[in-house]
């Protein structure tokens, strides 16, 4: 077209989320908060508290519970007190990110505790299994209700920690495998080297990966790809800083 310019097309893959238990990526950093979580069995009291940072698996962990116990999930946001029966009638309830509830306004915090702490009681007295999962301990969590913070306090947490070398390295293959982005094992080193040491920092990493990789109508990341689309990336964000 005259006097205008020619616009790159960036072509977006879509995702593919994984969630059985062999695709969960066991090492030092999970591996006994995997076990655990996926033994409920062994939770005392039949109630556990999953923790770990944005990204690092505890979803996953929930789905394949789901799988393996026709266990039934929630995020705490959505709870109310008379919506929790059928959650625990399941053989086990997941009750996703609780220490979010310190972000809703009052009456809206107030709904949602009342639910979880009905769901507290149903659970016991059926002798159902019931996970709660948040990113720190959940005597860090904001919760305005002094029975429940007592409850969620007392529980045994299971806890995910910030990802190790090796966790490192396969997220980075795992998170472009899901992207429909294949790894060179060179380009794969290269961003765990350059890469933030957290899961989200992974998850970013490859998402600017996968766009440059997709401006060029590329899926497979060799070390310069990775390389150039890391550069052009810090280079974006301290532009626009």
């Amino acid at each position: 077209m005259s006097g205008a310019r020619a616009r790159q097309l960036t072509i977006t893959f879509p995702s593919r989320r994984a969630h059985g238990r062999a695709d969960f990526l066991v090492t030092p950093a999970n591996e006994h908060a995997a076990a655990f979580v996926l033994a409920p069995d062994r939770w005392p009291g039949g109630r556990l508290a999953l923790t770990g940072p944005d990204g690092s698996g505890k979803t996953h962990l929930a789905h394949a519970l789901m799988t393996e116990r026709s266990a039934r999930l929630i995020d705490a946001a959505g709870l109310r007190p008379d919506g929790v029966e059928d959650l625990a009638a399941a053989p086990a309830a997941v009750v996703e990110d609780v220490d979010r509830l310190g972000d809703l306004s009052a009456d809206e915090a107030r709904e949602a505790e009342a639910g979880v702490f009905h769901l507290f009681n149903l659970a016991a007295a059926g002798q159902a299994r019931l996970l709660v999962t948040g990113r720190e301990a959940p005597a860090r969590w904001r919760i305005r209700t002094p029975d429940l913070a007592s409850r969620l306090q007392s529980l045994t947490v299971a806890k995910i920690s910030a990802p190790d070398d090796a966790l490192l390295s396969s997220l980075i293959v795992k998170h472009g495998h899901e992207r429909r982005l294949d790894f060179d094992a060179d380009a794969a080193a290269f961003v765990a080297s350059r890469v933030e040491r957290s899961f989200s920092g992974v998850a970013q990493a490859v998402a600017q990966i996968d766009a440059a990789a997709s401006l060029r109508k590329r899926r497979h990341v060799t070390l310069s790809l990775a390389s150039a689309a890391l550069r052009d990336a810090a280079a974006t964000e301290s532009t626009e800083e």
